[in-house]
């Protein structure tokens, strides 16, 4: 079930709830070339969680990575047979066959992403189809941070970082670090110090610290890439041509492999010399470029078409507001970088499971991961419609004013197996009095004066003391609990509870229990009690049959059958 259920008619016999159910085809995962195992696993994560199964489908470079890995995970046994498929090679046809059931998702260039999005079986069936393409992210160093403050320092070393790692082949990478005009100076001597450490060469050599490109077809495409930028924005470190390598001794080859030193261009004219914005160069390249205040820093930023993720260096809370408001709309991800977060920050570059993955425009307008978001995008969403007991029927969680059913049992007495959803229990009457109000101040030290203070209430809601709501839920628990020891094992925790009218001195009040929904547990031993969670409606009515209050607890339920 998606949120709440939804209440369609005056009196209660009409209503609807939202549903998820898993689609029928497959995800299909096309997937770049830099991430041939990451890339892989972040999405049928998600697939998988959701009841589909996934055809993969890596990039030819790196797929020999993916198919080593997929072997493994068929070789645990962890997935049914057919839950995860491997197709190596062009994948000439395989979007042919798709239909409406299916989900596609792409990750790579805007450019095939935006020929695959449009492919004619796409289009005629509706596919679902999530495009993740690489953007040209950006760093902004906040107007506050000078050199010698924390965040002059973690915007370089940040800078510096997505710059080397995986040799800047990440779809994360900064490829624009945006900082005022008055440091432009300053930050091109300090990015070049952090570079000047970075020791290129073979992975297993000692004090390596960046390796190769993917390959040599890569590292032409970059440095083609880098020279249509340094036509108007000059190199200022690194060069395209030579690069010293360590790991000789291990067949580390500047002439052979795919080596390439950082490179750091210059755009002193951002707003004029506008290739930063859309040519990227996918490897360990940046490009520096001033602003005069924040209104442009924002601007340039957006100037990217949409990026997954920008960063911004500032320990100035307003700085961050103002930026964030404006370029909110143009990046999926946005992490403002202070000292107060750096020792546990994942950084500019780390998508994270909780979180949306993806971004608009440029960066395909998709989105991935996310935590529960990232499933739904696997499943169909339908809004079903009926009566309470019917919708109750069929989703099998308990919807207020559904059929119930009341045995001579107290429900407290009755295993997990046994208790049926609708299933109510109603205590006795209770009258509240001022002793009552009284010593539960007492007792919890509440002494707000709507409880406490009858010569206070002028111009409030009240027109006497108050019972505290509290009160009228703890009493309500004291109403429907079973003393004796039973199945239930321990009180779980509460969900939702609301105080909806209020109790004075002299009110009658009853409470009626419902089963409102039953969630089974594996053990996680061969020791562990088979048990599972019982969420119980809670309803609390004065003696006129008003609703004063109501709360979904949950109880810790003990199972027949402990095999």
């Amino acid at each position: 079930m998606e949120g709440e259920p939804v209440g369609l008619s005056k009196g209660g016999t009409f209503m609807a709830q939202h549903l998820l159910v898993p689609r029928e085809g497959v995800a299909v995962h096309i997937n770049a070339y830099n991430f041939p195992i990451w890339g892989m696993l972040e999405k049928i994560a998600v697939n998988l969680l959701a009841g589909m199964p996934a055809v993969v489908k890596p990039a030819v470079p790196s797929a020999y990575l993916t198919e080593a890995v997929v072997r493994e995970i068929i070789a645990s046994g962890i997935l049914p047979e057919g839950a995860l498929q491997l197709v190596v090679g062009s994948g000439q046809g395989i979007l042919d066959h798709v239909t409406y059931q299916d989900v596609v998702t792409f990750t790579g260039s805007a450019a095939t992403g935006a020929r695959l999005r449009a492919h004619p079986r796409i289009i005629s069936e509706a596919v679902p189809f999530t495009l993740e393409a690489d953007s040209l992210n950006a760093a902004v160093l906040g107007p506050d941070a000078q050199p010698g403050t924390p965040e002059f320092d973690l915007f370089i070393k940040e800078v510096r970082k997505e710059m080397t790692a995986k040799c800047g082949q990440k779809c994360t990478a900064i490829r624009r670090a945006i900082v005022p005009a008055e440091l432009l100076e300053d930050v091109q001597i300090a990015l070049g110090k952090a570079l000047a450490q970075t020791t290129i060469g073979h992975p297993q050599a000692e004090g390596v610290r960046m390796g190769a490109l993917a390959g040599r077809e890569q590292a032409e495409r970059l440095r083609e890439q880098v020279r249509k930028l340094a036509k108007n924005t000059p190199i200022v470190y690194g060069d395209l041509d030579n690069v010293e390598v360590l790991g000789k001794e291990r067949g580390a080859d500047a002439a052979k492999g795919a080596f390439i030193s950082p490179i750091v261009l210059r755009n002193d004219h951002p707003f004029r010399h506008l290739d930063s914005h859309e040519l990227e160069a996918f490897g360990p390249v940046v490009t520096l470029m001033p602003y005069h205040n924040l209104g442009e820093a924002t601007q340039l930023a957006n100037l990217g078409k949409g990026s997954l993720v920008c960063s911004l260096a500032t320990n100035d809370p307003r700085t961050a507001q103002e930026f964030v408001l404006g370029a909110a709309t143009h990046h999926g991800r946005i992490l403002v970088l202070n000292g107060e977060m750096a020792r546990e920050s994942t950084g500019h570059g780390s998508p994270l499971p909780q979180l949306v993955h993806g971004g608009p425009g440029r960066a395909g307008g998709g989105q991935e991961m996310g935590g529960i978001r990232g499933v739904e995008h696997f499943m169909q969403r339908v809004a079903l419609q009926g009566s309470p007991s019917m919708l109750t029927a069929i989703t099998e969680v308990y919807q207020t004013g559904a059929k119930t059913v009341e045995y001579d049992k107290h429900p407290f007495q009755r295993y997990f197996e046994e208790l049926e959803i609708g299933e109510t229990y109603t205590t006795h009457k209770h009258t509240v009095t001022e002793a009552d109000i009284s010593a539960f101040a007492g007792i919890s030290g509440d002494n707000f004066y709507a409880h406490v203070d009858a010569t206070s209430l002028e111009g409030t809601l009240f027109t006497g003391r108050v019972a505290h709501g509290y009160y009228v839920l703890s009493k309500a628990a004291g109403m429907f609990v079973d003393p004796r020891k039973g199945p239930v094992l321990l009180n779980y925790g509460l969900d939702e509870c609301r105080f909806t009218k209020p109790v004075y001195p002299g009110t009658t009040i009853g409470v009626t229990l419902t089963v409102k929904e039953k969630i089974g547990q594996e053990k996680r031993d061969e020791t562990d009690i088979a048990k599972g969670i019982v969420r119980w409606l809670v309803t609390v009515k004065d003696e006129n049959g008003d609703t004063v209050a109501v709360a979904t607890i949950l109880t810790m339920v003990k199972k027949k059958n402990q095999g």
